[in-house]
């Protein structure tokens, strides 16, 4: 199995190629799409627009949010297609990351005129044990 770092360089490399030759202005589903294909062809397992369900307060909410891309299980992936990103949208993925318990994801946003300044890997450093769990993790056995 590869490790987080090889796994999100790969993703991050394809989605340069990507940028490069695309440009911004397209779609986030093209782009996302796209990115999927070229990660499948790597090897990868590559989930898109995963449904995700939390239980909370004695509540659940099936389907309660999409992960754009789940790469081998544990790499979350959130695409944006926008001019500029905003702090909320690192904020929806460190959500993400805690709900479904994984430790990485990237956010990228293909919108911008180059890529560097569209990309952020965010770690999940929430303390499971300080609260109760909201949902089941991704993988099974968690």
């Amino acid at each position: 199995m590869r490790d987080i770092d090889q796994v999100s360089g790969d993703v991050l490399d394809v989605a340069l190629r990507l940028h490069r030759d695309l440009g911004p202005g397209l779609m986030e589903s093209v782009y996302e799409a796209l990115l999927a294909g070229r990660l499948m062809k790597m090897g990868y397992a590559v989930e898109r627009q995963r449904p995700v369900s939390i239980d909370f307060d004695g509540m659940h909410f099936e389907g309660a949010f999409k992960i754009d891309l789940l790469v081998d299980q544990r790499l979350v992936v959130e695409i944006k297609s926008i001019e500029r990103l905003l702090p909320v949208h690192a904020k929806q993925l460190l959500t993400y990351l805690r709900l479904t318990r994984q430790p990485v994801g990237l956010l990228i946003n293909f919108g911008g005129d180059t890529l560097k300044e569209g990309v952020r890997r965010l770690v999940n450093n929430h303390v499971f044990e300080s609260s109760a769990p909201l949902r089941e993790p991704i993988n099974p056995g968690d």
